[in-house]
Protein backbone atom coordinates (compact mmCIF):
# COMPACT_ATOMS: atom_id res chain seq x y z
CA UNK A 1 0.00 0.00 0.00
CA UNK A 2 1.64 3.58 -0.90
CA UNK A 3 2.32 6.32 1.47
CA UNK A 4 -0.83 8.45 0.29
CA UNK A 5 -3.37 5.72 0.42
CA UNK A 6 -2.27 5.11 4.36
CA UNK A 7 -2.37 9.31 4.99
CA UNK A 8 -6.07 9.50 3.25
CA UNK A 9 -6.77 6.87 5.56
CA UNK A 10 -5.72 8.70 8.59
CA UNK A 11 -7.93 11.25 11.31
CA UNK A 12 -5.07 13.24 12.60
CA UNK A 13 -6.94 16.60 13.19
CA UNK A 14 -7.43 15.95 16.43
CA UNK A 15 -3.77 15.82 17.64
CA UNK A 16 -2.53 18.31 15.66
CA UNK A 17 -4.70 20.81 17.72
CA UNK A 18 -3.65 19.56 21.02
CA UNK A 19 0.09 20.64 19.19
CA UNK A 20 -0.21 23.39 20.59
CA UNK A 21 -1.67 23.37 23.99
CA UNK A 22 -0.32 24.94 26.82
CA UNK A 23 1.66 27.42 24.67
CA UNK A 24 -0.53 30.10 23.81
CA UNK A 25 -0.82 30.37 20.53
CA UNK A 26 -4.30 28.08 19.41
CA UNK A 27 -4.85 30.73 16.44
CA UNK A 28 -2.06 29.94 14.60
CA UNK A 29 -1.78 26.66 12.95
CA UNK A 30 0.85 24.03 14.41
CA UNK A 31 4.13 23.89 13.20
CA UNK A 32 4.14 19.95 12.92
CA UNK A 33 1.21 18.41 11.41
CA UNK A 34 1.41 14.07 11.95
CA UNK A 35 0.35 12.99 8.40
CA UNK A 36 0.68 9.10 8.28
CA UNK A 37 1.99 6.26 10.66
CA UNK A 38 4.24 3.41 8.64
CA UNK A 39 4.34 -0.03 10.80
CA UNK A 40 7.29 -1.68 11.65
CA UNK A 41 5.49 -4.80 12.09
CA UNK A 42 6.23 -7.46 14.66
CA UNK A 43 9.00 -4.74 16.62
CA UNK A 44 9.89 -5.58 20.52
CA UNK A 45 11.85 -3.25 22.80
CA UNK A 46 13.37 0.12 21.93
CA UNK A 47 13.98 2.13 18.50
CA UNK A 48 17.37 3.70 18.09
CA UNK A 49 18.85 5.91 15.36
CA UNK A 50 18.38 6.27 11.71
CA UNK A 51 20.13 6.90 8.84
CA UNK A 52 19.28 7.87 5.04
CA UNK A 53 19.75 6.99 1.71
CA UNK A 54 18.64 10.13 0.12
CA UNK A 55 18.90 8.93 -3.43
CA UNK A 56 17.01 6.29 -3.04
CA UNK A 57 14.07 7.71 -0.89
CA UNK A 58 15.25 4.74 2.34
CA UNK A 59 15.27 5.57 5.89
CA UNK A 60 17.29 2.90 8.21
CA UNK A 61 15.95 2.36 11.71
CA UNK A 62 17.82 0.59 14.53
CA UNK A 63 15.49 -1.54 15.62
CA UNK A 64 17.76 -2.17 19.19
CA UNK A 65 15.74 -3.87 21.41
CA UNK A 66 14.65 -6.53 18.07
CA UNK A 67 18.26 -6.56 17.35
CA UNK A 68 17.86 -6.00 13.69
CA UNK A 69 17.32 -2.55 11.76
CA UNK A 70 14.20 -1.63 9.14
CA UNK A 71 14.87 -0.81 5.76
CA UNK A 72 12.11 1.50 4.93
CA UNK A 73 11.00 2.58 1.71
CA UNK A 74 9.55 5.97 2.31
CA UNK A 75 7.82 6.03 -1.24
CA UNK A 76 6.02 3.33 -1.08
CA UNK A 77 5.49 4.10 3.10
CA UNK A 78 6.60 0.31 4.48
CA UNK A 79 9.27 -1.59 5.35
CA UNK A 80 11.40 -3.22 2.59
CA UNK A 81 13.10 -5.06 4.29
CA UNK A 82 14.42 -6.10 7.68
CA UNK A 83 18.28 -7.09 8.46
CA UNK A 84 18.21 -9.25 11.70
CA UNK A 85 20.81 -11.03 13.86
CA UNK A 86 22.20 -7.75 14.89
CA UNK A 87 23.76 -7.44 18.89
CA UNK A 88 21.89 -4.27 20.28
CA UNK A 89 22.41 -1.99 17.19
CA UNK A 90 22.93 1.43 17.91
CA UNK A 91 24.22 4.26 15.23
CA UNK A 92 23.85 3.78 12.14
CA UNK A 93 25.04 5.44 9.00
CA UNK A 94 24.74 5.15 4.68
CA UNK A 95 28.21 5.80 2.68
CA UNK A 96 25.75 6.93 -0.92
CA UNK A 97 29.27 6.40 -2.63
CA UNK A 98 29.89 3.09 -2.21
CA UNK A 99 26.13 2.09 -1.34
CA UNK A 100 27.51 0.88 2.43
CA UNK A 101 25.06 0.39 5.16
CA UNK A 102 27.23 1.06 8.65
CA UNK A 103 25.67 -0.68 12.14
CA UNK A 104 27.20 0.03 15.47
CA UNK A 105 26.14 -2.87 17.99
CA UNK A 106 26.65 -1.83 21.82
CA UNK A 107 26.07 -5.72 22.57
CA UNK A 108 29.69 -6.90 21.08
CA UNK A 109 31.25 -3.99 19.96
CA UNK A 110 30.82 -4.48 16.57
CA UNK A 111 30.36 -2.65 12.92
CA UNK A 112 28.71 -4.69 10.77
CA UNK A 113 28.42 -3.63 7.00
CA UNK A 114 25.71 -4.39 4.40
CA UNK A 115 26.35 -3.09 0.36
CA UNK A 116 24.49 -3.41 -2.49
CA UNK A 117 21.28 -3.62 -3.29
CA UNK A 118 20.41 -6.73 -1.65
CA UNK A 119 22.38 -5.09 1.39
CA UNK A 120 24.30 -8.22 1.71
CA UNK A 121 26.82 -8.65 4.55
CA UNK A 122 29.96 -7.25 3.41
CA UNK A 123 31.91 -7.59 6.60
CA UNK A 124 32.62 -6.35 10.24
CA UNK A 125 34.93 -3.98 11.67
CA UNK A 126 35.71 -5.37 15.33
CA UNK A 127 36.15 -2.22 17.91
CA UNK A 128 35.89 -3.99 20.82
CA UNK A 129 33.31 -2.83 23.29
CA UNK A 130 30.17 -0.42 23.27
CA UNK A 131 30.28 0.58 19.72
CA UNK A 132 27.92 3.82 19.84
CA UNK A 133 26.86 6.76 17.15
CA UNK A 134 28.36 6.78 13.69
CA UNK A 135 28.48 10.04 11.58
CA UNK A 136 29.83 10.96 7.87
CA UNK A 137 32.92 12.90 7.45
CA UNK A 138 32.22 13.90 4.26
CA UNK A 139 35.71 15.71 3.24
CA UNK A 140 37.73 13.48 4.26
CA UNK A 141 35.70 10.79 3.05
CA UNK A 142 35.73 8.60 6.61
CA UNK A 143 33.28 6.92 9.11
CA UNK A 144 33.67 8.20 12.49
CA UNK A 145 32.14 6.21 14.90
CA UNK A 146 32.30 6.17 19.16
CA UNK A 147 32.56 3.39 20.83
CA UNK A 148 34.91 2.62 24.30
CA UNK A 149 35.12 4.79 27.23
CA UNK A 150 36.48 7.20 25.36
CA UNK A 151 37.55 7.03 21.75
CA UNK A 152 36.38 8.36 18.12
CA UNK A 153 37.44 5.38 14.95
CA UNK A 154 38.04 6.23 11.61
CA UNK A 155 37.26 3.89 9.00
CA UNK A 156 38.11 4.26 5.77
CA UNK A 157 34.84 3.27 3.36
CA UNK A 158 36.96 1.73 0.39
CA UNK A 159 39.44 -0.97 3.21
CA UNK A 160 37.00 -0.83 5.70
CA UNK A 161 39.75 -0.59 8.23
CA UNK A 162 40.22 1.47 11.46
CA UNK A 163 42.91 4.51 9.84
CA UNK A 164 42.87 6.62 12.89
CA UNK A 165 41.55 7.31 16.09
CA UNK A 166 41.14 9.89 18.64
CA UNK A 167 40.82 9.09 22.21
CA UNK A 168 38.90 11.71 24.76
CA UNK A 169 38.07 11.46 28.59
CA UNK A 170 34.66 9.44 28.44
CA UNK A 171 32.60 7.20 26.13
CA UNK A 172 31.16 9.57 23.60
CA UNK A 173 27.59 9.77 22.85
CA UNK A 174 26.42 12.46 19.49
CA UNK A 175 29.37 14.57 17.47
CA UNK A 176 29.50 16.92 15.07
CA UNK A 177 31.76 18.35 12.83
CA UNK A 178 31.80 22.51 12.82
CA UNK A 179 31.07 24.49 9.12
CA UNK A 180 34.94 23.93 7.98
CA UNK A 181 35.37 19.96 9.36
CA UNK A 182 38.17 21.09 11.17
CA UNK A 183 36.58 20.74 14.71
CA UNK A 184 34.53 18.11 16.08
CA UNK A 185 32.17 18.97 19.10
CA UNK A 186 31.96 15.41 21.60
CA UNK A 187 28.87 15.17 23.84
CA UNK A 188 30.96 13.02 26.83
CA UNK A 189 28.32 13.05 29.49
CA UNK A 190 30.20 10.40 31.80
CA UNK A 191 32.65 12.85 31.86
CA UNK A 192 30.34 15.84 32.15
CA UNK A 193 31.44 17.48 29.36
CA UNK A 194 31.36 18.85 25.77
CA UNK A 195 34.50 18.56 24.21
CA UNK A 196 36.44 20.51 21.51
CA UNK A 197 38.37 18.19 19.09
CA UNK A 198 41.20 19.67 16.69
CA UNK A 199 40.71 16.62 13.69
CA UNK A 200 44.01 17.38 12.16
CA UNK A 201 45.68 17.15 15.52
CA UNK A 202 43.70 14.09 16.32
CA UNK A 203 43.04 15.24 20.08
CA UNK A 204 40.62 17.12 22.39
CA UNK A 205 41.65 21.02 22.76
CA UNK A 206 39.33 22.46 25.20
CA UNK A 207 35.51 22.23 26.66
CA UNK A 208 32.56 24.24 26.66
CA UNK A 209 30.99 25.57 29.72
CA UNK A 210 27.73 23.32 30.48
CA UNK A 211 26.63 25.35 33.01
CA UNK A 212 25.83 23.12 35.57
CA UNK A 213 23.64 20.81 33.59
CA UNK A 214 23.84 17.23 32.94
CA UNK A 215 23.28 14.16 30.62
CA UNK A 216 24.12 16.16 27.37
CA UNK A 217 23.18 13.42 24.58
CA UNK A 218 21.77 15.03 21.81
CA UNK A 219 23.16 17.86 20.05
CA UNK A 220 22.73 19.82 16.80
CA UNK A 221 24.74 22.33 14.13
CA UNK A 222 23.08 25.27 12.32
CA UNK A 223 26.07 26.44 10.00
CA UNK A 224 24.21 29.22 9.03
CA UNK A 225 23.61 31.27 12.77
CA UNK A 226 27.43 29.08 13.98
CA UNK A 227 25.06 28.00 16.28
CA UNK A 228 25.36 24.49 18.46
CA UNK A 229 22.29 23.33 20.70
CA UNK A 230 22.91 20.71 22.86
CA UNK A 231 19.88 19.17 24.85
CA UNK A 232 20.04 17.99 28.82
CA UNK A 233 18.59 15.80 30.69
CA UNK A 234 19.29 16.72 34.05
CA UNK A 235 18.00 19.39 33.77
CA UNK A 236 15.33 19.24 30.55
CA UNK A 237 17.43 22.15 28.95
CA UNK A 238 18.02 22.87 25.30
CA UNK A 239 21.90 25.33 25.62
CA UNK A 240 22.61 27.25 22.82
CA UNK A 241 26.28 28.08 22.06
CA UNK A 242 28.11 30.59 19.93
CA UNK A 243 30.59 27.88 18.27
CA UNK A 244 32.77 31.25 17.20
CA UNK A 245 33.78 32.14 20.54
CA UNK A 246 32.53 29.08 22.59
CA UNK A 247 30.47 30.79 24.89
CA UNK A 248 26.71 30.04 25.84
CA UNK A 249 24.14 32.28 24.43
CA UNK A 250 20.90 30.44 25.51
CA UNK A 251 19.88 28.62 27.70
CA UNK A 252 15.69 27.53 27.98
CA UNK A 253 13.59 24.78 29.27
CA UNK A 254 12.52 21.31 26.90
CA UNK A 255 10.88 18.13 27.03
CA UNK A 256 12.43 15.28 29.22
CA UNK A 257 14.82 12.36 28.35
CA UNK A 258 15.51 14.31 25.11
CA UNK A 259 17.48 11.96 22.46
CA UNK A 260 17.05 13.99 19.26
CA UNK A 261 17.61 16.83 18.22
CA UNK A 262 16.99 18.85 14.14
CA UNK A 263 17.77 21.76 12.32
CA UNK A 264 15.05 22.71 10.11
CA UNK A 265 17.17 25.50 7.90
CA UNK A 266 14.46 26.21 5.54
CA UNK A 267 11.78 27.14 8.51
CA UNK A 268 14.81 28.46 10.56
CA UNK A 269 13.19 25.97 13.54
CA UNK A 270 14.62 23.04 15.79
CA UNK A 271 12.89 19.41 16.61
CA UNK A 272 13.62 17.93 20.15
CA UNK A 273 12.41 14.61 20.36
CA UNK A 274 11.64 13.61 23.96
CA UNK A 275 11.39 10.07 25.78
CA UNK A 276 8.53 11.60 27.96
CA UNK A 277 6.17 11.54 24.91
CA UNK A 278 6.31 14.94 23.39
CA UNK A 279 8.32 16.90 20.60
CA UNK A 280 9.44 20.36 21.13
CA UNK A 281 9.40 22.99 18.63
CA UNK A 282 11.79 26.08 19.09
CA UNK A 283 11.79 29.07 16.71
CA UNK A 284 15.39 30.26 15.99
CA UNK A 285 13.97 33.94 14.36
CA UNK A 286 12.44 34.46 18.04
CA UNK A 287 15.65 33.49 20.40
CA UNK A 288 14.72 30.36 20.04
CA UNK A 289 11.14 30.50 22.02
CA UNK A 290 9.73 28.04 21.96
CA UNK A 291 6.34 27.67 19.83
CA UNK A 292 4.72 24.33 20.34
CA UNK A 293 4.51 20.89 22.20
CA UNK A 294 3.77 18.07 20.36
CA UNK A 295 2.33 15.25 22.17
CA UNK A 296 3.66 11.60 20.91
CA UNK A 297 4.22 8.56 22.90
CA UNK A 298 6.05 7.86 26.00
CA UNK A 299 9.61 6.08 25.24
CA UNK A 300 9.31 7.68 21.49
CA UNK A 301 12.73 9.43 21.94
CA UNK A 302 14.91 9.20 17.94
CA UNK A 303 14.24 11.04 15.28
CA UNK A 304 15.25 12.63 11.92
CA UNK A 305 14.72 16.01 10.19
CA UNK A 306 15.13 15.35 6.41
CA UNK A 307 14.77 18.72 4.16
CA UNK A 308 13.58 18.06 0.55
CA UNK A 309 14.48 15.09 -1.01
CA UNK A 310 14.38 13.78 -4.97
CA UNK A 311 12.83 10.47 -4.22
CA UNK A 312 10.65 10.80 -1.72
CA UNK A 313 8.99 14.46 -1.80
CA UNK A 314 8.56 17.42 0.60
CA UNK A 315 10.17 18.44 3.94
CA UNK A 316 9.34 14.95 6.71
CA UNK A 317 10.56 14.55 10.35
CA UNK A 318 10.45 10.72 11.25
CA UNK A 319 9.92 9.63 14.81
CA UNK A 320 10.95 6.38 16.04
CA UNK A 321 7.93 5.07 18.32
CA UNK A 322 8.06 1.78 20.12
CA UNK A 323 5.14 -0.66 20.36
CA UNK A 324 2.86 -0.24 23.49
CA UNK A 325 0.05 -1.64 24.96
CA UNK A 326 -1.81 0.71 22.64
CA UNK A 327 0.32 1.89 19.82
CA UNK A 328 2.33 -0.92 17.32
CA UNK A 329 5.46 0.06 16.78
CA UNK A 330 6.25 2.24 13.72
CA UNK A 331 7.77 5.21 12.24
CA UNK A 332 5.42 8.55 12.49
CA UNK A 333 6.00 10.56 9.61
CA UNK A 334 5.72 14.77 10.89
CA UNK A 335 4.85 17.20 8.01
CA UNK A 336 6.33 20.68 8.90
CA UNK A 337 4.29 23.89 8.15
CA UNK A 338 4.19 26.42 6.37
Amino acid sequence: MRLAAILAGLALTGLASLAIGGIGRAAEPPPLVLEGKIALGSVAGRIDHFALDADHGRLFVAEQGNDSVAIVDLKEGRVARRLSGLRVPHGIAYHAATGTLYVANAGDGSVRLYQGPDFAPAGTISLGDDADNVLLDPGRDRIVIGYSRGALAMIDPVSHRKVGEIFLWGHPESFLFDDSGARLFVNIPDATQIAIVDVARGEQTSILDMGGAHANFPMAFDADRHRLMIAFRNPARLSVFDTDSGTRAIDIDTCHDADDVSVDARRQRLYVSCGEGSIDVFDAKEGYARIARLPTVTGASTSLFVPSLVASGNDRLYLGVRATRTEPAAVWVFRPQP
